[in-house]
Parts: C-alpha cells; sequence; structure tokens
C-alpha cells in the first residue's frame, strides 16, 4: 500500500471513488482521507464496524464529501450506518460498533477558507489533487473519546 506518509493508499481508491461520484473534486478526496483516517484512529473494521454522523454537508459541493466517506469506509446510507445531520461545520462522529469509542474529525480552518475561495471545476481539480498529497494533520482536526 505505499509509504507511510502517504494519506491515501491505493490509488484504486480514488479511482473508483471517481467512477462512483462522477468527478474528482476536494470534498470527495476530504472524504476519502478522513474515512481512512477514521478507521485508523478508531481501529474500526470497515464496511460493518463503524457507524458515521456528518454534519456540515447538507448541499453541494461539501455533500459530496459523504461519497469519499462512503467508499473509504464502507458505510452505506443502505446499510443504515451513515447518516447526515443539520449542522454549520462540517465534522464527523465516527464511532467503532465493536467497541463504543468515538473519533470526532473536522476540517482544518486553513482548508475551510482554501474551499471557500474556489471558483469554478478547475480550481477545484487542482486543489484536489493536492489535497491527494496532503498529510491527516494538514487537514483535519482529530478528537478522541
Amino acid at each position: 500500500m505505499g509509504r507511510v506518509n502517504r494519506s491515501l493508499a491505493p490509488s484504486s481508491t480514488l479511482k473508483t471513488a471517481i467512477e462512483f461520484h462522477g468527478h474528482l473534486g476536494p470534498y470527495l478526496v476530504l472524504g476519502l482521507l478522513m474515512g481512512e483516517l477514521a478507521l485508523k484512529e478508531a481501529r474500526a473494521r470497515k464496511y460493518f464496524g463503524m457507524d458515521i454522523s456528518v454534519s456540515g454537508v447538507t448541499k453541494r459541493p461539501k455533500s459530496c464529501l459523504v461519497d469519499g466517506l462512503q467508499i473509504s469506509t464502507g458505510c452505506t446510507y443502505g446499510k443504515g450506518n451513515i447518516r447526515k445531520e443539520k449542522g454549520k461545520a462540517i465534522r464527523a462522529v465516527f464511532r467503532n460498533l465493536d467497541n463504543g469509542r468515538k473519533t470526532i474529525i473536522g476540517l482544518q480552518d486553513g482548508l475551510i477558507i482554501q474551499l471557500d475561495g474556489l471558483s469554478g471545476h478547475k480550481d477545484s481539480g487542482l486543489l484536489a489533487a493536492r489535497l491527494i498529497k496532503a498529510k491527516p494533520g494538514e487537514l483535519f482536526k482529530v478528537n478522541k473519546s
């Protein structure tokens, strides 16, 4: 799966996400990376070992984050282990179903400023390509309980 510093391990995951979602965008990438980080931090099993509640993603393009979360964690609307909640800030609560521990992940403030400053598909694609190479600490705030 590559080097330790690489955030998004297999390129096949990114390819699958783009095919599922329809295009490459920063919120899709953030969902992928956030989900992978959550699985690692929570030490949860993919597909059935986690429950996700994500807020601040009720409208596009922010809602694209949910597609990335579904691909990276295996949590889906069909299984009912992911749901959207109302909220202003983008943040997700990941609950390990085996031990009940929670991991809360939000976006770094500087990243929010970059996302809000995007002006079209070209800018979005360029930012998405940069995000793929970023370290999790540059993108996310993590709290465990």
